[in-house]
């Protein structure tokens, strides 16, 4: 049997995997057992491990988290799931107010070993309220660890890392690579590293920075400078938005002396600001350019027709290289 996956077939397995290594630890939201889940991220596992381990609830986001606060404090590891990112604004009192709080609010007599998932971003012409890129909520909160995965395997290592760790993680999964390609992820795989970049291509030019969804059009940009300019870019993934490794960014652009950052999200206030901020910080004096930022627009999230003219492609991208490379 191949070892291919996609994002969903991964994320199925690292809950799975982690179930069975730890009787702790249990999954609900709407329609995750005989559903399987929207996205069907949980098909299956409540045949293998029981309504009591794989719970549906109602609908009500706020609910899902508050008991989810409980069921941490008492000892379980819960994996509760929104159904799209746009819902989990009902259950923001409950994440802002118990769930990033609760470490400090104890004094650290308390942790809360607790993931929230959600499918976030767009790209595949979903309705309103199910596409939006809204991660500066949760990593602009103190107290939350943002993680986004950006292909199957690294989808796979960074949930169980999610599920271990102490302190809670808000873990946004991109819908646009649920199933848009295979990478191998085989059994057994061990957690990754939470808090680290990863340089997913090498190069001296510039620096490429991006995450989730937007690394595949960021690393097709790359491609395309290097067979048309002779531009060797380097790109950095970020799996975990917040804490930021703004160690690894600022090494990078020491190195490169260019930078463009790369998101779906919006321009204004966004996480693009917040990297070009902390390059600003660690790698100023090296700069050759301003930092460039290819993000989505200052508008909502637009239905099919203009879906993908709101979204960052490969040409825009390759384009703010190029402005940046000549500056």
């Amino acid at each position: 049997m191949s070892d291919e996956r996609t994002m969903v077939e991964a994320l199925n397995l690292a809950l799975r995997e982690e179930m069975d290594r730890d009787d702790n630890v249990m999954v609900l939201g709407e329609d995750v057992g005989a559903d399987g889940g929207i996205f069907r991220v949980t098909k299956g596992l409540i045949d293998d491990f029981g309504e009591s381990r794989v719970m549906d609830t109602p609908l009500a986001e706020a609910g899902i988290v508050g008991v989810s606060v409980g069921m941490a404090l008492a000892g379980l590891n819960p994996v509760a799931e929104m159904q799209f990112s746009g819902f989990s604004y009902f259950a923001f009192h409950q994440i802002e107010g118990h769930v990033a709080r609760m470490r400090w609010r104890s004094r650290g007599r308390f942790t809360l070993p607790l993931v929230i998932r959600m499918p976030f971003g767009g790209g595949v012409r979903a309705l309103e309220h199910h596409s939006e890129s809204r991660e500066a909520y949760f990593a602009h909160t103190p107290g939350l660890r943002t993680v986004i995965p950006s292909g199957p395997r690294n989808a796979c290592t960074l949930l169980k890392a999610a599920i271990r760790s102490p302190d809670p993680v808000i873990f946004l999964e991109p819908k646009a690579a649920y199933r848009a390609f295979r990478e191998e992820v085989p059994e057994g795989l061990d957690p990754a590293q939470l808090d680290k970049a990863d340089i997913r291509r090498k190069g001296a030019d510039i620096t490429m920075i991006s995450y989730g969804a937007m690394l595949r059009r960021t690393l097709e940009a790359a491609e395309t400078l290097a067979e048309e300019d002779g531009v060797e870019a380097e790109v950095i993934d970020l799996p975990t938005l917040a804490p930021l490794d703004a160690e690894t960014i600022g090494a990078s652009v020491r190195r490169t002396g260019r930078a463009v950052v790369v998101t779906e999200a919006p321009l204004s206030f966004g996480p693009a600001g917040e990297i070009a901020a902390r390059i600003a910080e660690e790698a100023f004096v090296y700069l050759e350019a301003p930092v460039n930022r290819v993000t989505g627009w200052d508008v909502p999230m637009p239905f099919f027709a203009r879906e993908q003219s709101y979204l960052p492609d490969a040409r825009r991208i390759t384009n703010a290289a190029r402005v940046t490379l000549a500056y």
